[in-house]
Parts: C-alpha cells; sequence; structure tokens
C-alpha cells in the first residue's frame, strides 16, 4: 500500500475523531447539580413603624441527608416530631446572624417571631429539608420620610443555590437603587422553580433601596409553615399551622432521582428482589453512561485516532467505570462522615474543574505527540549496518528499491501511541464526576440501614456504565478498521495529514473553555 494511501486511512481516521471531538460540548450539560443546592429566599415586608421577613430555606436531599444525622439526636435513624419541634428554633437562630438590616447607618435589630421545620419527600425515597423563620426589626420612629435602607442576605452564601430577595411595602412605597427586585416571589417561596430561569438561577444577596411613607395597606401575611414561638407576640401574622404547599414536593431545581425505582426501597430482601435490584441498578448505570457526559466522544477520538485495540477499549471504559465507583463511594463518605468540614457540593462544584484541566492536558499530549511525529517523519531515517560501505551502497539501488527502503523506516503512523497510563489519565477524566442517581441510590440504602447493600448496588451501577463505554469503544474501533477498506482519494488523504494536529488543537481548546467556565462558576462538564 502506498504511503498515500496510508495518509488518507489514518487521516481519515483521525477526521472521525475530530467530528467526534467536536460534539463534546453537547455532552457538557450532564449532570445537575439540585440534589446538592441550599436554597434561600428573603421575603422584605416594610411598613412605616416595622420591617418583616419572611425567611426560607430549602434544602435539597442530600444536604438534607447530613442535617437529619444532626437532628437525629436519640440516633434511632428517624427524626421525631419531638426533635423536629426542639430544632426547629435553634435552626432559626443559627441563620439570624447572616441577616443584616441597616436603615441609614443604624443596623437593626431582629427579633424571631415564628419558625418552622418539615421535610417534604425528595428523590430516590430521601426527603428534603424547609426551615421558615419570621422575624421582624422595629423603627426608632415610625418613617415620616424617604430613609434609605440595605438588607444584605449570607445565609448559606457559600454553598450552591437559588437565592431570592423581595420587596415589598405595606402602607409604604419601596424603590430600589442597586437593582429591580420583584414585590412577589418567581419561585412562590422556593415552592415552585421556574424551569425558564434554572439555567441561570438567581443570585441576589443585597438589597438597597429606599422606603417612603404612603403606599396601599397590604393584609396580614399568611405563613402556613411557620409556629409562633412560645412567648412572643406575633400581632398582624397569620401563623395558621398547617403543611407546604404540594408543590414543595421535588421542587429543588435541576435535581434528579425521580426516575429511581422503589425496589432499591423494598423492605423484604427477599433473593428474588435483591437479583431484581441487582439488575435494575445495572440498567440504570447503562442508561447514565447513554446520557450526554462522561467523555465518551472524547473517548471514541482517542481510541480511533490514537488506533487502540479491543483491549483498550475494555480497558478505558472499565477505568471510567472505577473512577466513577470510586468517587460515588468518597463522595458518600464525606457526606455521612464530614457533614461540616466540607461541603460536598462545594466538591462537586470543583470536580468540572479537574475534569477539564485534565482535557487540557490530554489535549496538549496530543499535540506534543503529533509535532514529534511530523518531526521524526521529517528526518530522514538512519540506516545502521555493519560496514560503512554497504551503507553507501544502498544509494546505488533501483528507485523501487529505494522507495520501499523509505517507506520502510522513514514514515510513522499519524497520532501518538496508545499507553495504559494514558487510557487511565483519560479514564478518570471521564468518570471523575459523580453520578446523582448513584449516591441517592447509596444514600437511601445507608439511610435504610442497609449501607453495604447499597455499595453492591453502586457497585453493579459502575458494571452497566463499563458495558456502554467499553461497547462505544469496540464500536468506533471496528468502524474505522471498515473505514480503512474504503477506497483511497489521495486528495482528503492530504487534507486529512493535518487531522490529528486539529483535533489536539480543538481539545486543548475545549479543555480551556471548560475550565474558564469551571473556575467562573458555571461549570459545563
Amino acid at each position: 500500500m502506498t504511503s498515500g494511501g496510508r495518509r488518507w486511512r489514518s487521516g481519515l481516521a483521525g477526521l472521525i475523531g475530530l467530528a467526534a471531538v467536536l460534539t463534546l460540548p453537547a455532552a457538557a450539560l450532564a449532570h445537575p447539580l439540585g440534589n446538592f443546592t441550599v436554597n434561600v429566599y428573603a421575603g422584605l415586608r416594610l411598613s412605616p413603624s416595622e420591617v418583616r421577613i419572611d425567611a426560607v430555606v430549602d434544602e435539597a436531599e442530600i444536604p438534607t441527608f447530613q442535617e437529619r444525622l444532626v437532628l437525629d439526636t436519640d440516633g434511632d435513624g428517624e427524626v421525631s416530631y419531638a426533635e423536629i419541634a426542639a430544632a426547629r428554633e435553634p435552626e432559626c437562630r443559627a441563620i439570624m446572624p447572616a441577616l443584616i438590616l441597616v436603615a441609614g447607618d443604624t443596623p437593626l435589630s431582629l427579633q424571631l417571631i415564628a419558625a418552622g421545620l418539615s421535610f417534604p419527600p425528595g428523590a430516590g425515597g430521601l426527603s428534603t429539608m424547609r426551615v421558615v423563620c419570621e422575624l421582624v426589626a422595629s423603627l426608632a420612629t415610625p418613617i415620616a420620610a424617604p430613609t434609605t435602607m440595605r438588607f444584605t442576605n449570607r445565609v448559606h452564601v457559600d454553598r450552591l443555590g437559588w437565592r431570592e430577595i423581595t420587596l415589598q411595602g405595606d402602607g409604604t412605597t419601596v424603590s430600589s437603587t442597586s437593582a429591580a427586585f420583584s414585590s412577589e416571589s418567581v419561585s412562590s417561596r422556593l415552592t415552585s422553580y421556574p424551569a425558564a430561569l434554572l439555567t441561570q438561577p438567581f443570585s441576589q444577596d443585597e438589597a438597597a433601596f429606599t422606603v417612603a411613607p404612603g403606599g396601599a395597606t397590604l393584609p396580614p401575611p399568611v405563613i402556613p409553615d411557620a409556629q409562633p414561638i412560645a412567648g412572643i407576640a406575633t400581632s398582624g401574622l397569620d401563623t395558621t399551622v398547617g403543611s407546604p404547599p404540594a408543590t414543595v414536593v421535588g421542587a429543588v431545581p435541576g435535581g434528579v432521582g425521580g426516575d429511581i425505582p422503589s425496589v432499591f426501597r423494598a423492605t423484604d430482601l427477599s433473593p428474588a428482589i435483591v437479583l431484581l435490584a441487582l439488575g435494575t441498578a445495572v440498567a440504570l448505570g447503562a442508561g447514565h453512561a447513554v446520557t450526554p457526559g462522561h467523555g465518551k466522544t472524547l473517548m471514541a477520538a482517542y481510541l480511533v485516532g490514537a488506533r487502540g485495540t479491543p483491549a483498550h477499549a475494555a480497558g478505558l471504559g472499565l477505568s471510567v467505570t472505577v473512577s466513577h465507583t470510586i468517587g460515588i463511594l468518597a463522595l458518600a463518605a464525606l457526606v455521612v462522615v464530614a457533614q461540616t468540614a466540607l461541603p460536598p457540593d462545594l466538591v462537586v462544584r470543583w470536580l468540572p474543574a479537574i475534569a477539564a484541566l485534565t482535557i487540557v492536558g490530554i489535549g496538549s499530549w496530543m499535540i506534543v505527540g503529533e509535532l514529534r511525529r511530523r518531526h521524526r517523519a521529517a528526518v530522514p531515517a538512519k540506516h545502521s549496518h555493519p560496514h560503512a560501505g554497504e551503507h553507501k551502497h544502498s544509494h546505488d539501488l533501483p528507485a523501487a528499491s529505494h522507495a520501499h527502503n523509505n517507506v520502510t523506516h522513514a514514515h510513522v503512523r499519524p497520532g501518538a501511541a496508545i499507553t495504559w497510563r494514558s487510557l487511565f489519565v483519560l479514564g478518570l477524566a471521564g468518570g471523575i464526576i459523580p453520578s446523582t442517581s448513584a449516591l441517592l441510590i447509596l444514600l437511601g440504602t445507608i439511610a435504610a440501614g442497609r449501607a453495604a447493600f447499597g455499595v453492591v448496588l453502586v457497585i453493579a451501577f459502575g458494571l452497566g456504565m463499563a458495558l456502554v463505554m467499553s461497547g462505544v469503544g469496540l464500536a468506533m474501533i471496528y468502524t474505522r478498521g471498515w473505514l480503512d477498506r474504503l477506497p483511497l482519494s489521495s486528495r482528503l488523504g492530504r487534507l486529512s495529514e493535518l487531522a490529528p494536529l486539529v483535533a489536539g488543537v480543538v481539545v486543548l481548546i475545549l479543555g480551556t473553555w471548560l475550565t474558564v467556565q469551571a473556575v467562573a462558576g458555571r461549570p459545563a462538564l
């Protein structure tokens, strides 16, 4: 086969890998973080003589799991009504110092008048947690002229989540001077998050505004999910005892786990149930691997461009699965053991940055490898013979034989050589971001007192991933073999000579972009 034919075949394979790499931005939308979020709402109601603050904290399943471990003071695995009643006031008092209200230059003192604590059902058999705190700040003198105020909400400011502030006048007129704030909550007090805003959630932490006398008088606020604090007057506040609206269930934005089958929560672990649970976990893992993410396109590009073998495909799929499974177990250990030392959402927030930096390294390695290959191809190979005369005589060989020597000794196949170390690094990048569904399954079984069974289910989940990841690699390798047998085209061969280098540049640029997005707090991987 001619050198042009080899260039055409390898170049076409590189172009296919490049096309796969270019699809990676679409895969970067995987792994929602909703189940890790801690969402905060603060609604200010300003009257001439006082300011009322309706503060709500809506914690998703994973931070709630951690909180329940703390609130379960008797260690029986359940948070009883008595434990809830004992915790609602301390939960509110813990966040009060982070709510700062200033009138003019004078800080106002806040008083807690009602508090509520509930655990609405969440995903995967876990619950969410809702804390409601009703606060009031009395003004030294009633508002008789325009008064500037500033409110700062630092409650869980370091956690990932929705943050919303509303301003409402009650016998006053409120005009914001820092940004536009609504008088009505667009999330209905964190009970119904607008789907259209989930890609850019509210991040309102501070409001500067002016309060002037005059305006419509509002009816007393109705707070169905908070009860009065004993010994505190609650005039003008309807704290009818009730439950949060039904829309609270599953309202945490961007979360997953609603499709987790109830078989994982079965109370009777008969052999049939265990087998069904294991099979379901394998199926969920396979389905998870099919969804965008995990670097499947990057993996395919690497295997095609570097001319991997079926063994490489199986090893790469397995390395993705192993890193993913270890990540799940490590994150679960962090959730259970280190509730306050290191919030898991912060870990998950930075994992995309680590994965993106790994992609930068892979792209750089691809470029360096291709440049070295080109350098070796440009330098004529030196023949090593025992006698110098024989070396000189080789230049008098017929043209056809001389050409054969050039083909044998000067040409190097495009694409850097595959190594198991590089396969492991690529697998780590593809599997480092854990599946929230697998984590919820594990935490759900831990909550049910079956931690060992949960670990087995996570391993089964990983095996399902391995089947799909290895299958993708094998399909690409066999597709490359089929393309190698297509008729040659020298023009395409010349154009495709740049494909391995272009693929490395694209991977490097994409990795750099993903890194910037992750560091800026907008992870796209």
